[in-house]
């Protein structure tokens, strides 16, 4: 085998600026791989993170689910072909029966952690002679604690201000700075459908990080905004945490047999987002897979070269008694060598983007609010990114090995005779 590995090295140090390119091209591919796939999945995360930990894992709330063609089908049978066309839905009243009863019911159900009921409804938000659309979320503060982690989110941990100070709200922090508020104590006035304005104090800001909720979200005391919406001990919505988040949808789809009511796991309600995940995510490797694809001809050139300009040095290899299969691995050993180095640098390189991204002090606002780039540095890409890298590298060296195998060493030296 040491004969092999000369013979290897030898061939590779004698085209320096060729290998050397070719190292780098494959570095190039490893590194943007590890430090895209880093900051893609880090932003992901994060987004999932921060929507689990606020949002409910699984929500039951009042949804028309009637079959359109039910008068049809009870007049005329089940086995008649029809369409409905604009359908006038039903008059639901949005409310939750007995919700007190449904919460007792599932407090005890060992797949659940917490569960808490909400009232939500649309208002108008006014600071001075600023207005701005709002979405006002009753809560139960003791309950809420144990269906989400709400406090995380909260500024300065005054959710138990809903509970003493009835009038109190605690609005999303960037509709607070769309209001021009920058300090709790101010007054708002709320103004709901039914045309009933209340006067509010704010005693906290809510900062999710998800710039959807920040912008529109604001939490009261529950019984306070069924009073301001003339609902009294009404709920249109209970929120369920569970143990296992990856059971949402099952969870949900038992809940729905059970109660009857519409439930939705945390996949569904957040379901466009993750589509965009996945886009990203195909981008992300359909750009890595050409870099390492463009590297993989960079090897197939250079082996094939080699091969074409060594014809005599391999023939007389063969006279020496070298098998087709040791010329195959003299050549594939090249691409591995090539492939192993080129992964070397490129985990290197991309752990030094990393680290870029890291120290970058920049404020990212979109579908999140971060301060700075949320990565994940899960060493599985770095694993991924030399696998990737050695297995291009051996597809591409494979054929020019193979080539050099089937040459016939008489053949050469008459050629050149």
């Amino acid at each position: 085998m040491r004969h092999i590995l000369f013979v290897t090295l030898k061939l590779l140090f004698e085209r320096k600026r060729q290998t050397l390119v070719a190292i780098v091209g494959v570095s190039i591919g490893v590194g943007a791989f590890i430090a895209m796939a880093s900051l893609m999945n880090g932003f992901q995360k994060y987004f999932i993170e921060q929507a689990l930990d606020l949002n409910a894992h699984v929500t039951l709330k009042v949804k028309d689910q009637q079959d359109k063609g039910k008068i049809i089908k009870k007049v005329y049978g089940e086995d008649v072909y029809f369409h409905v066309h604009g359908a006038k839905p039903r008059d639901l009243k949005d409310k939750i029966i007995d919700y007190k009863f449904l919460i007792q019911r599932y407090e005890k159900d060992k797949d659940l952690i917490g569960i808490a009921p909400h009232l939500t409804g649309q208002g108008i938000v006014r600071y001075g002679t600023v207005d701005k659309s709002a979405s006002l979320v009753g809560i139960d503060p003791v309950l809420e604690r144990k269906a989400s982690v709400i406090d995380k989110f909260v500024s300065n941990r005054r959710l138990d201000l809903l509970i003493t100070d009835r009038d109190s709200v605690i609005i999303g922090k960037l509709l607070a700075r769309d209001l021009g508020i920058d300090e709790t104590g101010k007054k708002v006035l709320i103004t709901t459908p039914n045309s009933v304005t209340h006067l509010f104090k704010v005693v906290d800001f809510f900062d999710s990080g998800i710039t959807m909720l920040d912008q529109t979200r604001i939490y009261m005391n529950l019984k306070t905004l069924q009073t301001i919406l003339n609902r009294t001990n009404e709920v249109n919505e209970i929120i369920f945490k569970i143990r296992d988040v990856y059971r949402a949808e099952q969870i949900a789809q038992r809940i729905n047999l059970e109660t009857g009511y519409y439930t939705e796991g945390w996949q569904r309600a957040f379901r466009n987002f993750l589509q965009i995940f996945k886009i990203q995510n195909y981008i992300t490797y359909m750009i890595v897979f050409a870099i390492l694809v463009v590297s993989a001809f960079g090897i197939f050139n250079i082996i094939m070269m080699t091969v074409l300009e060594k014809k005599r040095d391999i023939a007389i290899l063969k006279a020496l008694g070298y098998e087709d299969r040791e010329v195959i691995k003299i050549f594939v050993l090249q691409g591995i060598t090539i492939g192993f180095l080129g992964a070397c640098l490129g985990c290197i390189l991309g752990f030094g983007i990393q680290e870029f991204l890291a120290s970058v002090d920049v404020s990212v606002e979109g579908i999140v609010r971060t301060k700075g780039f949320a990565l994940d540095r899960d060493p599985r890409y770095f694993v991924y990114g030399v696998i990737f890298a050695l297995t291009f590298s051996v597809f591409a060296a494979f054929y020019p090995s193979y080539k050099a195998s089937r040459l016939n060493p008489i053949d050469i030296f008459r050629s050149s005779a």
